[in-house]
C-alpha cells in the first residue's frame, strides 16, 4: 500500500515526468509488522533502495533522472534502514520524504535525540535546518526563513501521531514532547502519569488513522507542500502548491 495522495502529489509537482517504485515489505498487516515483524521492513527498505539506486545509475548522466525516497509508518523505517543516516540520504538521494515515522527508527531517533538546542521534541530543528527539517504541515518548513540547502529531507510528522510518540519508555519516563509547551493539536489537559500514559497511548495506536488529516496518523494534502519544496521544481510558485493541494483535497488525482 501507498499513500495515493503523497504519490499523488509527488506526480503533480513533477508534472507527470515521475515513475514510483514500491514493493510489499510484510504479509502481515501493518498493526501486526509494528509488534511481531520489524526485520522485513528492514530487509525490504534496503532491497528497494539499492536496486532503483544501481539501475539510475546505470542511465546515462545526461539523462539520469532525480533519485527521492519515501515511505510512511513502518514504510518510513524500513525505507530509511537504507541510510547510514541523514548525511547518507544527503549523499544518495536527491531529497526524502519522510512520513509518520514510528518512535523506535535509528535515524529518527538519532536526530532527535541531537537536535538543536531549544528546539522542541515535536519539530526539532537539526544543524540549522541545512538539509533536515520536520514539520507538521507545509508552512513548518520555511524554519523562520532560514536558508535551504539542497538535497532536502523532511520528516512529516504530527504532535497528535501516536505512532510517533509511543515507546515502552512512557512507562517510566516523562517525554520531552510533554514536558514543552504541547502541540497544538494536542488536547491542553494531556499530561504523564507513570504506566497509564502509556496505556492510553497504545490504544490511541488503533485509532490514530480515524481523524481528520493533518492530526494523528493521517496525511494528506500538505504532501504538495512537502513534495514541492523538496523538488524544487524549476518556476516553482506557491500557487502550483496551492492548486496541488487543492485537488488532492478534492480527491482529484
Amino acid at each position: 500500500w501507498v499513500n495515493p495522495r503523497v504519490a499523488g502529489a509527488l506526480e503533480y509537482t513533477a508534472g507527470g515526468d515521475s515513475a514510483i517504485a514500491a514493493m510489499q515489505y510484510s504479509f502481515l498487516p501493518s498493526p501486526l509488522a509494528f509488534v511481531a515483524d520489524r526485520e522485513s521492513p528492514q530487509r525490504a527498505g534496503r532491497a528497494l533502495f539499492e536496486a532503483v539506486e544501481r539501475a539510475v545509475a546505470e542511465v546515462p548522466e545526461a539523462r539520469r533522472p532525480a533519485l527521492v525516497a519515501f515511505g510512511e509508518s513502518l514504510g518510513s523505517f524500513g525505507g530509511q534502514t537504507a541510510f547510514g543516516g541523514a548525511q547518507d540520504m544527503v549523499a544518495r538521494t536527491d531529497g526524502a520524504l519522510w512520513v509518520g515515522t514510528p518512535n523506535f527508527s535509528p535515524q529518527w531517533s538519532y536526530l532527535t535525540a541531537h537536535r538543536d538546542a531549544g528546539s522542541p521534541e515535536r519539530l526539532p530543528v537539526v544543524d540549522e535546518g541545512e538539509h533536515v527539517r520536520f514539520a507538521a504541515s507545509g508552512q513548518d518548513l520555511d524554519l523562520d526563513g532560514a536558508p535551504w540547502s539542497t538535497p532536502r529531507i523532511v520528516y512529516w510528522q504530527h504532535a497528535s501521531d501516536p505512532i510517533t510518540w509511543w515507546s515502552p519508555d512512557l512507562l517510566l519516563q516523562r517525554p520531552d514532547w510533554l514536558r514543552e509547551p504541547l502541540g497544538p493539536d494536542l488536547d491542553p489537559g494531556v499530561r504523564w502519569t507513570p504506566f497509564v500514559t502509556f496505556w492510553q497511548v497504545t490504544l490511541d495506536m488503533v485509532f490514530s488513522a480515524d481523524v481528520p488529516a493533518g492530526h494523528g496518523h493521517t496525511f494528506g494534502p500538505d504532501a504538495a507542500q512537502m513534495w514541492a519544496r523538496i523538488l524544487d521544481p524549476p518556476g516553482r510558485a506557491d500557487a502550483d502548491a496551492d492548486r496541488v493541494h487543492a485537488a488532492i483535497a478534492d480527491g482529484r488525482y
